[in-house]
């Protein structure tokens, strides 16, 4: 029987790919989808309709507990995509968004019964090691300056937000972490790497934590797939770039996620 999903964000770039991803699967998956418009974001591909059909789509705005947690009836798994991305945001909107958002999708899965959700994180919980070096020298650049063997930060380390959009989300895995411990909801952070609408680094200072849209939705459905008994954890899902600086062995070794995708192939 096809497991059913729930994508929140479906009208994003990432939430409309990794939709795309599953609903290309039916025997495996049974997609649904909703959020705050039926229309595609800024962020998606001009000219590109969403994946999500709009029998399969409901209107729901994440500050609605009673709307959201309405769509999610009869989910088996939450893929929570929707949020604000944008790190110059207000505060007042990664606020409604993002803080109160989050926490309505922890609550509704734990009121409908959902036995996990996928929690969308992002690689900018840790954007303030680039302050120090030698991530300072990747992203400037300077690869010359780069050690060939250098710590590659891992889950495990501090978090260094540098505004409320990347706080925002470290907040939401701490939630996450919440639920877990508290309410038995299976809760898989993954720290998404810079995701594009066309497929590409933007340079060769961004490649080093670029995410390709076939890796982004491929580590995805590993989360989905992941053994039941898995309550709490946290995964980078980039892409296998050269310099890249976050870690990918507990990615592969847990979920067994290996990136099809390699920045420097795309520049």
């Amino acid at each position: 029987m096809a497991l059913k999903v729930h994508v929140t964000g479906v009208s994003g770039l990432i939430g409309d790919v990794v939709y795309a991803h599953l609903a290309a699967q039916p025997e495996r998956y049974e997609v649904t989808g909703s959020g705050r418009r039926y229309e595609p974001s800024d962020r998606v591909a001009a000219g590109r309709a969403l994946s999500c059909p709009p029998e399969r789509f409901t209107r729901a705005d994440l500050t609605d507990l009673a709307a959201v947690e309405q769509v999610f009836a009869g989910a088996e798994v939450v893929v929570h995509m929707g949020a604000i991305p944008d790190p110059s945001a207000p505060f007042e909107a990664i606020l409604n968004s993002n803080v109160a958002g989050g926490y309505h999708a922890l609550e509704a899965c734990r009121r409908q019964g959902v036995r996990r959700i996928v929690y969308a994180s992002t690689v900018m919980t840790d954007w303030g090691y680039q302050f120090d070096e030698p991530y300072r020298a990747i992203r400037e650049a300077r690869f010359d300056a780069v050690p060939a063997d250098f710590h590659r930060v891992t889950h495990r380390d501090a978090v260094r937000p540098t505004e409320p959009y990347s706080a925002s989300k470290v907040w939401g895995e701490g939630l996450c972490r919440a639920y877990a411990d508290g309410r038995g909801l299976s809760c898989l952070c993954l720290r998404i790497g810079g995701v594009n609408a066309n497929d590409a680094p933007s340079s060769a200072a961004g490649a080093a934590l670029w995410c390709s849209q076939r890796d982004v939705a491929t580590a995805t459905e590993m989360a989905i797939a992941a053994p039941a008994e898995m309550g709490f954890d946290i995964f980078y899902a980039v892409s296998d770039n050269r310099y890249r600086w976050l870690d990918a062995e507990h990615t592969r070794a847990v979920l067994g996620f290996h990136p099809a995708d390699r920045a420097e192939d795309r520049l």
